[in-house]
């Protein structure tokens, strides 16, 4: 069987810990440490969210392309290098930084709206937006770079992923979505980098689906999809068909790109798309936890609610 794996950002660190080389390293290493199992099993392939560097180096003088390759780069070395140590010695690995096409045409790029970077005043805020051709805009007391957020089209790295996984080698792509590239309008298929942000969740359902994967699963830091998150009424989903998800509300800053990725993958194939935590993804995979999410259901089915303990 073939399963996508898709790190979220949160899986690999952690919220409420610190952000340093020391937290981070161990939170990639217990990724590997889950996964793992998983690829003893069954071919596999993993995509990742960002690094910690990606929003404060993105607000520097190198383009976002170049920071996002190398963010994806130095992210996916730790993944292999702590796989590496898990799992037999003959079993190839190949971490690949990936280009992922955006169209042109994409509504998204005539209304930028994805924060980037760190806070600048209104004087900062002014001579950038003089001297380069960024789009700022305020957020409370600050200004903000924004950046275009379009629909992944093609994983131009296709061909050679399939290559790699006929010959039974586990493969780390699409780190931080990827690296944005499109053909340059009025050129003869001429590929440039393009600074914007795509969806990671929306990289990494393009991903399975362009592979045929039969599995995509989607990893975060928390063990299921919840409807009514934090109010009266918040149930986990165990399972559900896309349709019987569409009445309820799911924020885009949190679980709603999830749930709109596994939906999409779920329609498109036929086959299952799942969410849940990290240290669950074998029992996720075996439908026991987390949230599946497959056109063979007609309706949602929640979780049991936990037990409650008397306490005396």
């Amino acid at each position: 069987m073939l399963v996508v794996i898709a790190l979220g950002r949160n899986a690999l660190l952690p919220r409420g810990e610190p952000l340093n080389a020391e937290t981070h390293r161990a939170a990639v290493r217990f990724a590997a440490q889950s996964v793992a199992p998983v690829a003893a099993e069954h071919q596999l392939v993993i995509a990742h969210g960002s690094g910690p560097s990606a929003g404060s180096a993105a607000g520097g003088n190198e383009s976002l392309a170049v920071t996002r390759a190398s963010d994806e780069r130095s992210l996916s070395y730790m993944l292999q290098q702590e796989l590496v140590n898990l799992l037999p010695v003959d079993r190839p690995f190949a971490a690949l930084l990936t280009t992922v096409e955006v169209d042109s045409r994409d509504p998204a790029f005539r209304a930028p709206t994805e924060p980037l970077g760190r806070g600048y005043s209104r004087d900062e805020a002014e001579r950038l937006a003089a001297e380069t051709s960024w789009t700022l805009k305020p957020e409370k007391e600050q200004w903000r770079r924004v950046v275009a957020a379009p629909e992944p089209k093609r994983i131009l790295e296709r061909h050679p992923i399939q290559w790699l996984l006929r010959h039974n080698t586990i493969v780390i792509a699409t780190g931080g979505a990827g690296i944005p590239v499109m053909y340059e309008p009025g050129a003869d298929r001429r590929l440039v980098a393009v600074d914007c942000l795509i969806d990671r969740d929306l990289a990494s359902e393009l991903l399975a689906r362009e592979l045929d994967a039969d599995v995509l699963v989607m990893l975060t830091d928390v063990d299921a999809v919840y409807v009514n998150w934090g109010r009266t009424g918040q149930a986990a989903v165990r399972r559900a068909s896309p349709r019987s998800l569409q009445s309820f509300f799911f924020a885009d800053g949190s679980m709603g790109p999830k749930v709109r990725a596994a939906c999409r993958f779920a329609e498109a194939t036929g086959r299952r798309a799942a969410i849940g935590s990290l240290g669950d993804v074998t029992r996720i995979l075996a439908g026991d936890a987390g949230t599946t999410i497959t056109t063979r259901e007609d309706r949602v089915v929640f979780a049991p609610p936990p037990r409650m303990t008397n306490v005396s």
